[in-house]
């Protein structure tokens, strides 16, 4: 059975949803998470005061689905689902097997169009086509990510079995801190911590002062979908520093090679956090060693 998303992702989804006002569709765009996934996640928020994922409980422990009516309204909205994923959306704890036998008894086949993935398969061969056809140094990737108090702490320590590793934590809750910075040529540039989420007008005051004093003309920007990196000042910003712009083609995080950076750099923030006064602190030390 696949693990179920990271909880980093769930609370970047749900923060941005809640704080920022992403609409859900562009969320399931930019974080590259199903709709009916994202709405899984708010109402487990609501019933629960948490977004953290159903435990994985061995063999033998799952229910039976005894409600016919609900599980085939349940097979349709989520048809697009492995039985594994649609296993870990149902209400009670029940095992990816189960999920398929009641799906053929249902008369429910495994079966996709898929016009859409060859369309998203056509626009990422484009998009490396042209990405090819550049000097590493020329491309520049750049994105945002962010983490919140919480994230600093890691839930687990090695002891003798049978007995509980037990270890102390801030009481303090801090908000979100967010960065933002670009990689090329196997260097950080232009990195930029903050309170809250990115919006429109924090992304143009760091491209305007921050990024592209870094950049030489003829440069290529390679950013994602989100709303607040599109219109606005950007055109305008970008083409006066004699650059260029390229959007990364749907659900292709793996193109962005930043993407690769912020697993180490949040790694290496949880590991010296102890050592400031508060978790952006923190951060900036980290951002400044690497960049």
């Amino acid at each position: 059975m696949p693990a179920p998303y990271s909880y980093d992702l769930r609370q970047k989804v749900i923060d941005a949803i809640a704080l920022d006002g992403m609409p859900k569709t562009e969320a399931s765009q930019v974080f590259h998470v199903s709709r009916n996934t994202i709405n899984l996640w708010l109402q487990r928020k609501a019933q629960t005061g948490d977004f953290l994922p159903k435990p994985n409980h061995p063999p033998g422990n799952n229910h039976k689905i005894t409600d016919w009516h609900k599980f085939k309204a349940f097979a349709q909205e989520h048809g697009d689902q492995t039985s594994a994923q649609m296993a870990e959306l149902w209400d009670d704890d029940i095992s990816p097997r189960t999920i398929s036998r009641a799906l053929k008894k249902i008369g429910f086949t495994r079966k996709k169009t898929y016009g859409y993935q060859e369309r998203w398969k056509q626009q990422r061969e484009e998009f490396i086509a042209q990405i090819e056809h550049m000097e590493p140094q020329e491309v520049v990737y750049l994105d945002e990510a962010g983490m919140n108090s919480q994230d600093s702490d890691y839930p687990y320590g090695y002891c003798e079995e049978g007995k509980r590793f037990h270890a102390l934590k801030s009481g303090k809750r801090q908000g979100r801190v967010s960065y933002i910075a670009a990689w090329c040529h196997q260097q950080l540039l232009a990195p930029f911590s903050f309170e809250g989420c990115c919006n429109r007008t924090v992304f143009e005051l760091w491209l305007e002062f921050i990024l592209i004093p870094t950049l030489k003309p003829g440069q290529t920007l390679v950013l994602d979908n989100a709303t607040f990196h599109k219109g606005g000042r950007i055109p305008e910003l970008v083409e006066a520093a004699q650059c260029r712009w390229l959007y990364l083609p749907p659900y292709s995080p793996d193109l962005n090679k930043i993407e690769k950076c912020w697993s180490w750099l949040k790694a290496r923030i949880r590991h010296c956090i102890e050592q400031f006064d508060s978790l952006h602190d923190a951060m900036d030390s980290v951002l400044k060693a690497a960049s």
